[in-house]
């Protein structure tokens, strides 16, 4: 009961593999979620792997009680499963786009209310949501991702300040661009596009969470803002 216990959405790789890893040489328990978690990860005493579909309303119940079960509580939600869809009005594939608004938002939306009645309970907890610096700003071809993350921003600040006099805090991470699967599919990598010299590597952001953790806990650090070198936006 006193080691520390997490659970991670979008585990399989990027920035939510990169916290997991970081949080495991911290020798946390975890519960990772994702599609291909069983191809990353080998189950242990201290790693249970859940492989749901998030947009699955079940999904956040099945995650708060595979840590209650297995390590009797938890203090750290991760939200970081998301897609990216941009492009202009002729090309935007909108069943696409709403599929993204639909994991973006809507399971981040239940998967922070479930487990935020269970920080209740005991009597605190710590939620990071990876939104990002298109959580601040917006540019074109891209309102609809900008917008999913202004969505998590509004809930977070509003949820800040509803239980800021308590020990739950809520954090949203806001990275400029980073080097993962996202843009796997894009013709040209956005690091071309926005003429970005440098791009974030996920470990430079579970370095951040890693800073964030470490603070004593008067200290709130309700958005954290990282961007590469380069990075004009």
């Amino acid at each position: 009961m006193n080691e520390r216990v997490a659970v991670i959405t979008g585990a399989s790789s990027g920035i939510g593999k990169a916290i997991a890893n970081a949080l495991i040489a911290e020798k946390f328990n975890l519960v990772v979620n994702g599609r291909t978690c069983n191809d990353v990860y080998q189950q242990s005493h201290n790693l249970f792997i859940n492989d749901k579909d998030l947009n699955d309303e079940k999904t956040s119940g099945s995650l708060l009680e595979n840590a209650i079960s297995n390590y009797g509580k938890c203090d750290y939600l991760f939200v970081n499963a998301g897609s990216i869809e941009s492009g202009t009005i002729e090309d935007i594939d909108i069943d696409k786009m709403c599929a993204m608004v639909r994991l973006k938002v809507e399971s981040s939306f239940r998967l922070i209310y479930t487990f935020l009645k269970l920080f209740k309970k005991q009597g605190y907890g710590h939620i990071f949501i990876t939104s990002s610096v298109l959580g601040t700003k917006v540019r074109e071809t891209s309102g609809a991702y900008a917008g999913c993350n202004y969505a998590l921003e509004a809930l977070a600040e509003s949820l800040r300040m509803e239980l800021s006099d308590t020990d739950i805090q809520i954090t949203c991470l806001e990275p400029g661009l980073v080097q993962t699967n996202l843009h796997r599919d894009w013709e040209v990598h956005p690091s071309k596009l926005l003429n970005i010299s440098n791009s974030l590597v996920p470990e430079d952001i579970s370095e951040a969470v890693l800073e964030i953790i470490s603070k004593p806990s008067h200290i709130r650090i309700p958005r954290y803002m990282i961007l590469p070198k380069g990075h004009k936006i």
